[in-house]
């Protein structure tokens, strides 16, 4: 079911799709939902913080980079560590010591059970192909390329905006637009052009405030209006019902 004011007849109108990886392609914010637990279920309880639960992930962690993320979640408990510095090692107690420490569990997960994409959203992904649309993939992930590796998908994007992309070139996290715009740009195209596919809160207000064509939300759990109250234009439950929205021909 499509949910919003708008409709989806503005996909006619794009030259370009820009994806979310976790939530949007991959249900790999399931494994990162497990990973998150792992690491802030003792962190918490040593500070005699209320439990983590999953309403937490998708209100202070879900879509940010891990850093942004790792502040968040200890801030909503009242829990001050020192920042640190990003060669921490995952034994340290700061800000990076932590997020650096979430990002093994994570890559231990992808290694262990690999990743298998949403059959919809594959199904999406080639009709977008078919209708001539440019893709890229725009993740807060570092491990975006090892993601799209393990779920067979990493030879479909030439571009990829992930993690490691946007700290080298000093790009914003979301809820800044700034990673989509790069996106955007790196497709030779203007946000405008552009539809943003988001499953996040943080995801959707960068949509947003960037200004692109439409932001589409994705409902893996965060629910329809708190996506659309946070800036999607539409939010649908499985991306294949967008299909009979593209264009048809091939993009002119």
């Amino acid at each position: 079911m499509i949910h919003g004011s708008r409709d989806a007849s503005a996909l006619a109108s794009a030259r370009g799709i820009l994806f979310d990886l976790d939530g949007v392609l991959t249900p790999t914010a399931e494994v990162h939902m497990r990973a998150w637990a792992r690491l802030f279920a003792p962190v918490l309880a040593a500070h005699g913080a209320e439990p983590y639960t999953d309403a937490d992930y998708f209100a202070y962690v879900d879509g940010k980079p891990r850093y942004d993320g790792v502040r968040s979640m200890l801030a909503a408990r009242g829990i001050v560590l020192p920042e640190g510095e990003t060669t921490d090692g995952p034994d340290v107690d700061t800000v990076h010591g932590l997020g650096n420490r979430k990002d093994v569990a994570f890559t231990a997960e992808v290694d262990e059970h690999g990743v298998r994409p949403y059959d919809g959203s594959v199904a999406f992904l080639a009709a977008v192909e078919a209708a001539g649309l440019a893709v890229a993939v725009v993740t807060s992930s570092r491990n975006g390329q090892r993601v799209l590796t393990a779920a067979g998908l990493r030879d479909r994007f030439e571009v990829v905006v992930d993690g490691i992309h946007s700290a080298a070139h000093g790009l914003a996290g979301k809820p800044s637009p700034a990673t989509y715009v790069e996106g955007a740009h790196l497709l030779g195209l203007e946000p405008q052009q552009c539809v943003v596919v988001e499953d996040a809160h943080s995801g959707v207000a960068a949509g947003r405030a960037g200004g692109f064509l439409l932001t589409v939300g994705v409902d893996r759990g965060a629910g329809a209006e708190s996506l659309l109250e946070s800036g999607a234009d539409l939010v649908v439950d499985d991306l294949a019902e967008l299909i009979p929205s593209l264009p048809t021909g091939g993009a002119a």
